[in-house]
């Protein structure tokens, strides 16, 4: 094989795998699916509503699965769309969903903002710019492929 994983690499894969891991388990405890609450996490972090694009685009998962995890909701009580323009549509907290946000993603969103608070704040700072350089190069290759 001619494209083989530079050690450094390995060492990223292994920790994006090792964090989805993390929260994976993180939303087993809470009794959640990764998608149920990735959209919990994308509309709490927003208020009680966000745009459903937004939704597909913050958590990165598919439309289909998106649109799946969106129907439970709705037929659990948790969560309705209303329409925001000709052709957008809003993903909305029902009160009942507001809670069960606030008890689950909510307590990953505290969890995550406790790990960020305890570090220095120019670790944070770094941490933060060195991520997103590593992305907006991600893109840049992308587009190359």
């Amino acid at each position: 094989m001619k494209n083989k994983a530079s050690n450094e690499l390995k060492r990223v894969n292994f920790l994006f795998g090792e964090t989805g891991a993390a929260y994976h388990e993180m939303y087993l405890k809470l009794g959640m699916s990764d998608s149920s609450c990735s959209i919990l996490y994308a509309v709490l972090e927003n208020g009680e509503s966000r745009p459903l694009q937004e939704i597909c685009h913050y958590t990165g998962l598919s439309k289909q699965t998106i649109n799946s995890a969106i129907r439970k909701l709705e037929a659990d009580g948790i969560l309705y769309l209303e329409m925001s323009g000709s052709r957008t549509k809003t993903v909305c907290l029902t009160e009942k969903g507001k809670a069960l946000a606030e008890q689950t993603a909510g307590k990953v969103m505290a969890a995550e903002n406790e790990i960020f608070a305890s570090w220095p704040q120019e670790d944070v700072e770094k941490y933060l710019e060195l991520t997103e350089a590593y992305l907006l190069a991600l893109k840049e290759k992308a587009k190359d492929l």
